[in-house]
């Protein structure tokens, strides 16, 4: 009696003969993340997960289509270990400064991006208003949900303040009263961003708010964070301020950085955390060791402080691996060059401007 394997077997090797080459390419674009913890691949037919591994040749068919998954694991089996320690759905690392992509979990898949997006909020900002400019308080603006810093409604506070807090302490509150002052509605704000994300390359990226809070149609993915945060550290200001533990604000508060990975982990030079209901734990970071420099993004992890850990050390082994860094395909996105500063907003917008957004 012929063996179901044998079936399939047979049935594989019709369809290369037959030069389906379509059919092939969607079998090896298409592919599924095991739970954490869960078996791999071959190992696992009760639990119906696998992974799907792409040689250095197939590296090519990594950009899998918006709202499909598709994995680039570098290295076969040690990859498929390395990839069952995260309990991200979605992650990538990246060389810096040649755009390899030296590990990818469902890149393109989109996902509610929760607080990363205020990388483009503090970004905007700072090429919209002076340090010293004040920004007015909506009742909306003060009734936002935590994290905030608790902004009084009616009151005006320094632009520079407000940045700082967004970029840091992640706050609800300060977004919502920038992205007023600078477009005249959160709203209106949010098509900037989205604007902004598509002039670096982030097709996949649309944005409804200017903090992250969940929303009906807003996502990324965790290749467009990256690369989102890979033009932005090109701005010397953002770099240096997202980049820094805590601030002291001209009202007194001291903010301090959500993102541990400044004290905790080696060569961390900015990031920023997520976090909702539906997104679950997000991240986007850079980090630096001797010249080498790696992005890392996640997406949907239960652990992300432990997803991070894994994710950098594994990127500057990658570095370190000839043949690792020869099968890496260059992702054009991160080597093209993008004006960071003023293509969106250099000014606050006049009325005019802001009621035609």
């Amino acid at each position: 009696m012929v063996s179901a394997w044998q079936l399939v077997l047979a049935a594989c090797f019709l369809m290369m003969l037959g030069g389906q080459e379509a059919a092939a390419r969607q079998a090896l674009a298409t592919t599924h993340k095991s739970a954490p913890g869960a078996t791999a691949a071959g190992a696992t037919a009760a639990t119906g997960s696998s992974f799907t591994l792409l040689r250095p040749a197939d590296n090519g068919l990594v950009k899998s289509q918006p709202g499909q998954a598709g994995n680039v694991l570098s290295g076969s089996s040690a990859a498929e270990q390395f990839a069952r320690r995260l309990s991200a759905r979605s992650a990538v690392v990246v060389d810096a400064r040649s755009g390899r992509l030296l590990f990818a979990l469902n890149p393109d898949e989109p996902r509610q991006p929760a607080s990363t997006i205020k990388v483009l909020t503090g970004l905007i900002a700072l090429d919209s208003l002076r340090d010293s400019e004040l920004v007015p308080t909506s009742r909306r603006a003060a009734g936002m949900p935590r994290s905030k810093i608790y902004l009084q409604q009616g009151s005006s506070y320094r632009a520079g303040d407000l940045i700082n807090a967004v970029l840091l302490s992640s706050a609800n509150d300060a977004s919502v009263a920038l992205a007023e002052k600078i477009a005249g509605s959160e709203r209106a704000f949010a098509r900037l961003m989205t604007g902004k994300a598509r002039a670096m390359g982030a097709n996949n990226t649309v944005l409804i708010n200017s903090n992250g809070l969940t929303a009906s149609g807003q996502q990324s993915t965790a290749r467009d964070l990256a690369l989102i945060f890979h033009h932005a550290m090109q701005h010397p200001e953002f770099a240096r301020r997202i980049g820094t533990a805590s601030a002291q604000t001209s009202f007194g508060r001291t903010l301090t950085s959500n993102n541990r990975a400044l004290w905790q982990i080696k060569g961390s030079e900015g990031g920023k955390t997520g976090y909702t209901n539906a997104a679950r734990r997000t991240y986007v970071g850079k980090f630096k060791r001797g010249n080498d420099e790696v992005l890392i993004a996640l997406m949907g992890s239960n652990s992300m402080w432990d997803d991070v850990g894994h994710l950098v050390e594994h990127g500057f082994q990658q570095m370190g691996n000839s043949a690792a860094m020869a099968a890496a395909p260059v992702d054009p996105a991160f080597t093209r060059r993008v004006p960071v500063s003023g293509s969106v907003a250099l000014t606050v917008l006049s009325d005019a401007a802001k009621s035609s957004l």
